[in-house]
């Protein structure tokens, strides 16, 4: 599943618009949709959200073959 995706059933469960997040973020909603819509958060951003919408962020890689998370 996409960021975006995640960060938008966020929005839902939080009962938050994109304006306002936009808002929480210090940033227009026209830039936040942008983001959105081309899936493009950097790591930065994306703890940013988490903070703003009182969630931890886990970000991880993990190995096909040996079930390993790096």
């Amino acid at each position: 599943m996409a960021m975006a995706e995640k960060v938008r059933i966020l929005l839902v469960k939080r009962k938050i618009t994109v304006t306002d997040l936009a808002k929480r973020l210090g940033m227009s909603q026209s830039n936040l949709s942008n983001k959105l819509s081309r899936d493009n958060f950097s790591e930065k951003e994306l703890q940013e959200i988490a903070e703003a919408l009182n969630c931890d962020l886990d970000i991880r890689f993990t190995l096909r073959d040996t079930g390993e998370q790096v």
